[in-house]
């Protein structure tokens, strides 16, 4: 993998704590996404991964702490502010709008680049037309770009699982994020799916300049992928750092990789 250039943090998560009742699912997380990075996140089942995604684009407020994303402090965010803002996220469970076809689902990852009224784009003329059309030529780019155009017209609930995981990829492209959060986008895949997402995923950060924040528990591909790696475990951080250095730490080796390795 070539050397990236990283920016300034685009994103720094203060001393987060969260909890469900007596269940505290984060405690006192602190990290940093640079901009232009592929950021994996990861630990065991249950340490807190997926919840901290969830604070990040605003699906939880957490009790304590902060997020400063574009140099912008807040302790809570809606996730319609967070996708207006620039931030898309994918999901462990496929959601997808199985009855539609490739296309339109990717199109609906346009909506907040839609300025046109509902009747206007009801009616499908004047400015709504061109805006209609400026969003499907940046849909179909998409969709040239995860070689799916085969499958444009196919709903989806017909695909195999890899090729719905890559739909719900582009559909979270269409929205054209600055943080593209992807939450095990790996995961249910055979070796074939897996080398196709990592190559897809390498591509956005590169052609697109996105700034990715992953789930992961493959580490092969985490070693492959990623230039920083952080390590929840029970809702606390472990270790931080490149990859390398996270996989030889004896404390994550005990704790996420087993003593084996």
């Amino acid at each position: 993998m070539k050397e990236r250039k990283f920016g300034e943090p685009l994103l720094t998560v203060e001393n987060i704590s969260l909890s469900f009742g007596g269940v505290k699912a984060l405690q006192d997380i602190s990290f940093d996404i640079l901009k232009h990075e592929v950021r994996a996140i990861i630990g065991p089942n249950g340490a807190g991964k997926s919840s901290m995604l969830n604070v990040i684009n605003g699906f939880y407020h957490p009790q304590e702490g902060s997020i400063t994303y574009k140099g912008q402090k807040r302790s809570a965010m809606k996730p319609h502010e967070a996708a207006r803002q620039g931030i898309a996220r994918t999901f462990q469970n496929i959601a997808l709008f199985r009855g539609m076809s490739t296309l339109d689902n990717i199109m609906t990852g346009r909506v907040n680049k839609m300025k046109s009224g509902l009747l206007a784009q009801a009616l499908y003329v004047g400015p709504a037309l061109k805006e209609e059309m400026r969003n499907r030529e940046f849909v179909e780019h998409v969709i040239d770009f995860l070689e799916i155009q085969a499958i444009r017209k196919t709903p989806v609930g017909r695909l195999p699982y890899g090729l719905q995981k890559r739909v719900e990829l582009g559909r979270a492209l269409a929205a054209e994020p600055e943080l593209l959060l992807l939450d095990e986008p790996m995961a249910g895949m055979n070796v074939e799916e897996k080398e196709d997402m990592c190559r897809f995923v390498l591509d956005v950060n590169d052609e697109f300049g996105t700034t990715i924040a992953l789930i992961e528990h493959d580490m092969g591909v985490v070693m492959d992928i990623s230039d920083r790696v952080v390590v929840l475990d029970y809702g606390k951080k472990l270790a931080d750092g490149k990859p390398e250095a996270v996989r030889q730490d004896p404390v994550v080796v005990k704790a996420y990789l087993g003593e084996a390795h």
